[in-house]
């Protein structure tokens, strides 16, 4: 698994356990705090992010001057099924 499903992956798995989802939403930069000092912000970072928005994984909504994201919820067995399918060859990726 590469960097960035591994940080997909954490991203995925921290809005879940935020229960983000539907109409509850959380900043970008909330997302960020999951990871460590030195993938914050980077590329893959941002590849990411741009990744699970263009699957439909994430709701975007502009608020506050600052984009909002939170888990579709008509994609959550899609969610649940890619977080289970690259489970499985889990490796820590993040050091």
């Amino acid at each position: 698994m590469d960097l960035k499903e591994a940080i997909m992956r954490r991203f995925l798995r921290k809005l879940m356990n935020l229960n983000m989802w539907g109409g509850k939403h959380t900043e970008i930069k909330n997302l960020q705090k999951s990871l460590p000092d030195h993938l914050r912000g980077t590329k893959e970072m941002k590849k990411a992010v741009k990744e699970l928005i263009n699957g439909g994984f994430l709701n975007v909504k502009p608020s506050t001057g600052e984009l909002h994201i939170s888990l579709n919820s008509h994609k959550q067995k899609e969610i649940y099924d890619f977080l289970q399918e690259n489970g499985k060859n889990e490796a820590n990726n993040y050091n």
